[in-house]
């Protein structure tokens, strides 16, 4: 993706131990922004970031699930992109983009960048998706990407949510 002053050159990159700094950065700068529309993750989850981080690098290695971060030129972290339960070709997908990086269709292009491995690389050919009823945002990316509401409606801590799915081809 070409680099505009309003648009950041980004990679996808696979989620590494040494990822930790920033990816911590990236969810305490936008806890409040992610809060108004998906459920917040607790204290907890900011206490024991080390803990889970490792977990998640552990799942990972596991191949049950593949994280992903879209990493700006500078190193900070601009989303989160991740496949959840990986199993007989079908993943839940989940993301965040930090709140300074909306609007400018990075999230739209990154979840295109997880279709391409999810073929060349993670075997997978069903996605599903969740988002909150209030998100909005997220769903139009859902949209965007081929994602279909399943008219499935799903309670996601406590909030109102909807499922979708995306078969890849």
């Amino acid at each position: 993706m070409p680099s505009t002053p309003s648009t950041p050159s980004t990679e996808l990159q696979r989620l590494r131990a040494d990822h930790a700094p920033a990816l911590l950065t990236f969810e305490r700068e936008n806890r409040a922004f992610f809060a108004a529309s998906i459920p917040d993750r607790g204290d907890a989850y900011f206490t024991d970031f080390a803990a889970r981080h490792e977990a998640l690098l552990t799942e990972q290695a596991a191949g049950t699930c593949h994280f992903h971060l879209l990493v700006a030129e500078d190193g900070e972290v601009l989303g989160r992109f991740n496949l959840l339960d990986a199993a007989n070709g079908t993943a839940d997908l989940g993301f965040r983009l930090a709140e300074r990086a909306t609007g400018r269709g990075l999230a739209t292009s990154a979840v295109r960048r997880i279709f391409h491995l999810c073929g060349t690389t993670y075997a997978l050919t069903t996605l599903r998706a969740a988002a909150t009823v209030t998100n909005t945002a997220s769903r139009a990316v859902l949209t965007r990407t081929g994602f279909v509401a399943t008219g499935e409606e799903l309670l996601l801590n406590g909030k109102r949510g909807l499922g979708y799915v995306r078969e890849l081809t």
